[in-house]
């Protein structure tokens, strides 16, 4: 485990480091479009998060199992050039193929061979649509949730609230709380 420093991406909230939610403090955007969709020829173009000027952040909350392993690997590895996690070899970013075998093996390990043949989980980015349903699910206010996924509450509430299940007895007890 790392300690604690200034400016640490995974920002502690309790002492207890085995314990503690963190945050991500997201920059930049980079995603892979390749080659030949670039105006420069890159793979990726960096940009500003989406809905927010240059150099604005969002800050995203972390579970601790999650800040125990991105601790470990930094412990292990270091960050890259670029203040980059996951590097190349030779320092630089790592090829989308890499990705996209890890992520492949990955669910061959995770998933049964039904699921496997799916389109479950098919892409990274699908994390991404579990984890803000998940907190929508768990009772996260939509705005809350919003900021973090980098959303209007509009769109958030477009996309997702089909996602939102069995909170009806929830709110039900919330109203009925208010009301008395």
């Amino acid at each position: 485990m790392l300690p604690p420093q200034a400016n640490d991406p995974l920002t502690e909230e309790t002492d207890d480091a085995n314990a503690a939610w963190g945050e991500l403090h997201l920059r930049k955007a980079a995603p892979y479009s390749g080659r030949e969709w670039t105006d420069t020829g890159a793979a990726r173009e960096e940009r500003a998060l989406k809905h927010r000027a240059e150099g604005h952040s969002r800050t995203v909350p972390i579970s601790p199992p999650l800040v125990r392993i991105l601790r470990t690997h930094l412990a292990e590895f270091g960050d890259g050039p670029g203040e980059r996690l996951f590097y190349g070899v030779k320092g630089g970013e790592l090829p989308f193929i890499t990705y996209r075998r890890a992520w492949k093996a990955a669910r061959r390990a995770a998933l049964t061979a039904k699921e496997f043949a799916s389109p479950l989980a098919a892409w990274p980015y699908d994390l991404r649509h579990a984890c803000v349903s998940t907190w929508l699910n768990a009772g996260v206010p939509a705005p809350q949730v919003a900021e973090w996924a980098g959303h209007s509450v509009d769109v958030l509430l477009r996309v997702y609230a089909k996602c939102v299940v069995g909170q009806d007895e929830a709110a039900k007890r919330r109203i009925s709380d208010a009301l008395a």
